[in-house]
């Protein structure tokens, strides 16, 4: 239907509707810019949701994870969860009454979700369960995928053609610090090891100091440019599916896996489920935080107590790699932080604990193996090896008032 046409339907909705979206960088802008101008009032409700998103009085924004859309805005609700289990959420606390979808257009009876899976299949069986509405974004420049990405085209209500750009990744700059954890991280991946990273220098830099590796498999939540790469340099096992559950990154990528079999995208439930990531073999985790504390637990999530994004993935991958036969869960990060200048390492943790019972922390000051190692011991590794220099003493006087025996 035409826009018009869809802005009469979004009308008629009553009170106050809860509105699911595409989240990351395949948000349906254009079809929520309708939705807005429609409805009085509603819970907008996406994960990570990027700038641009509609911003008035009447328009309350709900996560479980903070995107750069949301970060610090007075009318965000954040309920704090796992990833994978933000599809329970939509199914028994957080109902939705409107779905809005980015998809391709309808192909032998079905749509693809592209480039965005995530928690979007759970959304639409919970808003068809409560008898809402279901909304696509169309688009032709969407790439075609598989897995869970496809829907057959009779679970949506109201579909919307348009024809746009879908947002690409900006070019990371190649800093040395972020190259220096990253060498220190692939060095930790053995070969035919299932990788997990994200985005960003640090996993870029992971990923580029893997060229000399085989055999490897891809399991995450998500991908970009750098498992292209490793897949041109044959570094990936062809016999093994890239599997995740949404991807963002060039339009080179958008391009790889539009239509490609070796590509395979799942519903967050699956991807995000410790007990299928432990059956990854040898599966390395490889996640960022804030800050580590001597006690070696992690913040991602809050600074002070500001969300600053919320946990997300991370503890799913963490307990999953850690059950994992020959599985590491790495926590890499900068030991100094640019912006603050003050060291990422602290004697405890400013903000709340993300996650625990790491493998290994690294920065580009070294690599502190705790996984093991009783308390005393992981604290002196931290000091010796992940702290930044100008940061050391204090930090062994300070562990030493928090009884940790650092020499």
């Amino acid at each position: 239907m035409s826009e018009t046409q869809l802005a009469k339907v979004l009308g008629r909705l009553p009170g106050e509707p809860r509105v699911v979206a595409s989240g990351n960088q395949a948000a349906p802008l254009r079809t929520l810019s309708v939705l807005d101008a429609s409805i009085a009032g509603y819970r907008l409700h996406m994960l990570n949701a990027p700038r641009g998103i509609p911003d008035r009085a009447g328009v309350r924004y709900e996560t479980s994870f903070v995107g750069a859309g949301m970060r610090g805005h007075p009318r965000l609700s954040y309920v704090p969860s796992r990833l994978s289990l933000v599809p329970a959420l939509l199914r028994d606390r957080l109902v939705p009454d409107v779905v809005v979808l980015h998809t391709t257009p309808p192909h032998a009876g079905t749509v693809s979700l592209g480039v965005e899976v995530n928690i979007l299949p759970a959304a639409v069986e919970a808003v068809r369960a409560h008898g809402g509405l279901v909304i696509a974004q169309a688009n032709r420049r969407m790439p075609r995928t598989h897995g869970d990405a496809v829907l057959p085209l009779d679970a949506i209500d109201y579909l919307v053609e348009v024809d746009e750009p879908l947002p690409v990744a900006g070019q990371v700059e190649r800093d040395p610090v972020s190259g220096a954890v990253g060498e220190r991280v692939a060095a930790l991946v053995p070969e035919r090891a299932t990788l997990q990273l994200g985005i960003g220098g640090i996993p870029d830099a992971t990923l580029l100091a893997l060229a000399d590796r085989r055999g490897l498999r891809i399991w995450s939540e998500m991908f970009s440019d750098g498992v292209l790469a490793l897949e041109k340099s044959g570094v990936l096992d062809p016999d093994a599916p890239v599997t995740a559950s949404f991807c963002f990154g060039s339009d080179e990528l958008y391009d790889w896996v539009d239509g490609n079999p070796r590509v395979r995208m799942l519903r967050t439930e699956k991807t995000n489920d410790p007990g299928r990531i432990a059956r990854q073999p040898h599966l390395v985790s490889v996640n960022t935080a804030l800050q580590v504390d001597l006690f070696a637990q992690a913040n991602a999530s809050r600074i002070g107590t500001r969300v600053h994004s919320g946990f997300g993935g991370q503890t799913d991958f963490i307990v999953g790699a850690l059950h994992s036969p020959g599985g590491q869960a790495i926590i890499a990060l900068r030991s100094w932080h640019p912006k603050a200048d003050v060291s990422t390492v602290v004697p405890l943790l400013a903000g709340p604990v993300t996650s625990f019972q790491h493998t290994a922390i690294v920065t580009e000051q070294g690599c502190a193996p705790v996984w093991g190692r009783d308390a005393g011991e992981q604290a002196q590794l931290l000091v010796d090896h992940a702290a930044h220099p100008d940061a050391r003493e204090g930090l062994r006087e300070a562990g030493r008032r928090l009884g940790l025996p650092l020499r």
